[in-house]
């Protein structure tokens, strides 16, 4: 039986037959109960009458299905997530009567009620497929159809859609009617519905031909005052202005609204001119730089889509990353060039392509263009490949092309498939068509092969420090065994008065496993040599010896950001790989950090070098080196600038490893108030994370979490309680946490993650060992009866990461060999097991 699934030889089939051409939906939200009432009228054509199909729909009760003006036995064609339809004429209606259900998952149609004043919020999210959980329709992309949504709610609710909200008609009992225009011709996983209290703020965008765009930012009425909605507007019309002077092609849609809601499991969805965001982006408390970077970096990616996405979509998901990887690319070369954080790229290296480079070293890594088969394999492939690597090798590609010609070839693209879909080949084409390259040799050297290459330098030099030989040697995994071509810069470095700069720079293409540079033959040997300097390609790099001591003592020194980054994201892999030792990558760190003004690497050096004494440092010297960085975290933490950005990195630090009795008695401190940091405020979310330590270490009790939600009862303290009780050090705690999210399904998608990351606490390795077990007893369960998105935070979040031995990797491989279990959590399950065996690899380089 198909389940929920649809495979990709299914759609195709739909496709060959089918056009779609309406939708007309109407909702009842006015109740309270479970479910809420969903009747869908669908007009499609059939070029071969008599042929039979199906319609998607995922609904706890189907009171009624007409096909053609007959009614249909409804238990006779519902079954399985599908309606079976027969006996199809050349132009066909079916009308649709159900009860969905509202979802507490973040999928579907999601409910949350505000602990704060009991408002209620609702949105929808339907990537990949799940429309279907609130009306129903043929869940597949390339079957585009225009919507129009009736949607009956109470009166002093917001009601925002696709199409501009239209004045409101009366309905029953202080309710209201909203008709919606139709919208333009899209796919069913970028229409949306957003209702409840919201607070909205509006404003316009004017384009340069005068052209207006109504803009909207909403959030929930208990976070109306934190909202920043001046930042907000500002950050999306310097992408309105980036974007149609590079697309050359109008805004395709009638408004734009941007609405941060409650629960949500992305970081936002590109749903056509009602964009839905993570509502921790209305920032209640102080947070650094990074947190604002991160935020514009989201609203001009999902911008981005409006055109690539929306106006134009992937024909099926094989074509996810193009998607994803172009609004990506975009985002941060629009951030580098029109906004204040013009070291976008440099954050877009030390961040989104460590990302790339981790998920490309998986078991299951793949090539870019990816073979999705049915839709399971999609729910899985939201990675760091369809994101960072493919806006990696797309940055690639630009350089190659060269920039005119990419962005003539994007508006040739535009043009000839807008309101259609396409595939990879349309995009490369047009980009052929424009640049006069063959991108076929290209394609299949990048796009269609995985895996990740390393360039080391290979330097000789004589004894008056010349280099007498230089050359590029390229590696490959045993697995993935292709050398590429690589265009890259070697930059030289040299200390001076102002600091570490380049001196030389030369680029050049790099082939085949040993690339001679006889151009470099005759210099003197500088400080530093950076391979892949400016970040031109995807690769690893490595630094050669002299080069790795120098750095070592004097990255801080670096005058910009980007070769600073590059450094730091060598040397963080040479650890991963087992080329490093965990402990010598915590002296870096150390040695560097508290002069790094980045904020942003600052906080990946926090987060890396925690996560390698975590799980790369041998056992035995663990804790001491958690102690030195506990100890270099309060030097940096009182050395900081009063009120700065690094004082809260760095209190943040020492709040997630703090051990000593010294140290958490500063946490401790903190909280009560008896110490004071000056310009250090510890408002909401700092106290949280510091009373989820001092919980974790058995520090705090159960009448400090319940006095701290007393404190602040909103949602995000909802969470962080979860989050706080669950990492109580007792088994009791344990086994109240593991029963409420595996045991159970109670839990909102954002409790659940809440808990999951409060119950797996890296001191308690010995307490948490006798979860693994119960574990791979769970899984399948979890897998077959939970949703997808349930379904992954259990089953990564609790995989039992920590327990780094042999064992584990023996009680997995047992697990995997037992059953052909569903391909999608059979990938996650290896991910994690991979990610074990990494560790012992590390934990052995550390003891030597």
């Amino acid at each position: 039986m198909p389940g929920t699934n649809l495979t990709r030889d299914e759609a195709r089939e739909r496709a060959r037959i089918l056009s779609v051409d309406s939708y007309d939906i109407t909702l009842d939200l006015t109740g309270t109960g479970a479910t809420f009432p969903s009747t869908t009228v669908l007009k499609f054509g059939c070029t071969e009458p008599g042929a039979t199909t199906f319609v998607d729909l995922i609904a706890p009760e189907v009171h009624e299905i007409t096909l053609n003006g007959k009614a249909l036995d409804v238990a006779s064609v519902y079954a399985d997530s599908r309606i079976a339809l027969t006996d199809l004429a050349e132009s066909n209606e079916l009308r649709v009567v159900a009860s969905c259900a509202y979802m507490n998952t973040g999928e579907g149609l999601h409910r949350f009620v505000d602990p704060v004043d009991g408002k209620t919020y609702l949105y929808t999210q339907f990537e990949v497929a799940d429309a279907r959980r609130v009306f129903a329709n043929f869940e597949q992309p390339d079957l585009k159809a225009t919507f129009a949504f009736r949607i009956s709610a109470p009166s002093e609710w917001h009601v925002v859609s696709c199409s501009p909200t239209p004045e409101p008609s009366a309905g029953a009992d202080g309710t209201s009617v909203w008709a919606f225009e139709p919208t333009p011709r899209i796919s069913t996983y970028i229409t949306a519905l957003v209702a409840g209290h919201y607070h909205a703020v509006r404003d316009s965008y004017t384009a340069a031909d005068g052209t207006v765009v109504p803009l909207g930012v909403y959030c929930r009425s208990s976070l109306a005052p934190f909202l920043d909605a001046d930042n907000i507007f500002e950050v999306t019309k310097q992408g309105f202005d980036y974007f149609l002077e590079q697309f050359d092609f109008a805004y395709p849609f009638a408004k734009y609204d941007q609405l941060f809601v409650p629960e949500y499991n992305a970081g936002a969805m590109e749903n056509a001119g009602c964009v839905t965001i993570l509502e921790d982006y209305v920032f209640r408390s102080k947070v650094t730089d990074t947190s604002y970077e991160t935020r514009a970096e989201t609203i001009l990616h999902e911008l981005a889509h409006m055109w690539f996405g929306d106006l134009v979509t992937m024909q099926w998901w094989d074509d996810l990353w193009l998607n994803e990887s172009f609004a990506t690319y975009a985002s941060v070369r629009c951030q580098a060039e029109v906004t204040r954080w013009s070291h976008a790229w440099a954050t877009f290296g030390n961040r989104m392509k460590t990302w790339a480079y981790r998920q490309d070293q998986l078991p299951s890594t793949h090539p870019i263009f990816a073979d999705i088969r049915d839709l399971e394999d999609v729910e899985v492939n939201f990675d760091g490949i369809t994101y960072a690597k493919g806006a990696s090798v797309l940055k690639q590609l630009v350089a190659y092309v060269g920039s005119e010609n990419f962005f003539a070839g994007v508006r040739t693209y535009f043009k000839k498939h807008a309101w259609g879909n396409s595939r990879l080949a349309d995009l490369l084409g047009a980009l052929e068509e424009t640049s006069g390259r063959d991108l076929k040799a290209w394609s299949r050297e990048w796009l269609e092969t995985a895996g990740v290459n390393t360039l080391r330098p290979a330097i000789e030099t004589s004894s008056d420090g010349v280099i007498s030989s230089f050359a590029v040697l390229q590696e490959a995994p045993e697995a993935w065994p292709t050398l590429r071509s690589h265009r890259i810069a070697i930059g030289f470095y040299d200390r001076t008065d102002a600091g570490l700069v380049r001196t030389h720079r030369l680029e050049l293409d790099i082939t085949g496993a040993r690339t001679e540079v006889a151009d470099l033959v005759g210099r003197t040997r500088p400080d530093v040599v950076l391979l892949n300097d400016d970040d031109l390609t995807y690769t690893k790099i490595r630094l050669d010896e002299d080069s790795l001591a120098f750095v070592t003592d004097a990255i801080g020194e670096f005058v910009d950001p980007l070769p600073r980054a590059l450094c730091w994201a060598a040397a963080w892999d040479m650890t991963r790989d087992a080329e490093m030792a965990a402990r010598d990558y915590l002296k870096l760190v150390l040695a560097g950090a508290g002069s790094e003004k980045d904020i942003n690497i600052v906080q990946s050096l926090q987060r890396q070098v925690t996560s390698a004494l975590e799980l790369y440092t041998d056992p035995a010297h663990r804790e001491r080196s958690l102690a030195e960085l506990a100890v270099a975290s309060e030097r940096f933490l009182r050395a900081a600038e009063p009120g700065s950005d690094h004082q809260l990195a760095w209190v943040r630090c020492l709040a997630s490893v703090a051990a000593r009795p010294d140290h958490l008695a500063i946490l401790r401190g903190l909280l009560d108030g008896k110490e004071q940091i000056e310009g250090l405020a510890v408002d909401a979310d700092l106290r949280w994370a510091l009373l989820l330590r001092l919980s974790a270490t058995g520090v705090a009790t159960d009448a400090d979490v319940d006095a701290e939600l007393e404190r602040d009862s909103t949602a995000a303290g909802r969470r962080h309680a979860a989050a706080a009780r669950a990492a109580r050090p007792t088994t009791a705690a344990k086994d109240e946490a593991w029963a409420s999210v595996v045991e159970s399904d109670a839990l909102p998608n954002a409790i659940q993650a809440a808990v999951i990351g409060g119950f797996v606490q890296p001191a308690q390795r010995d307490l948490l060992a006798t979860y693994t077990e119960r574990y791979f007893a769970a899984i399948a369960d979890v897998w077959a009866t939970r949703t997808n998105e349930i379904a992954q935070q259990i089953v990564i979040g609790l995989y039992p990461t920590l327990q780094v031995s042999p064992d584990t990797l023996d009680r997995t491989d047992a697990w995997l060999a037992t059953a052909e279990h569903p391909a999608g959590l059979r990938r996650l399950v290896v991910e994690s097991r991979d990610g074990v065996a990494r560790a012992l690899r590390a934990q052995a380089r550390d003891a030597r």
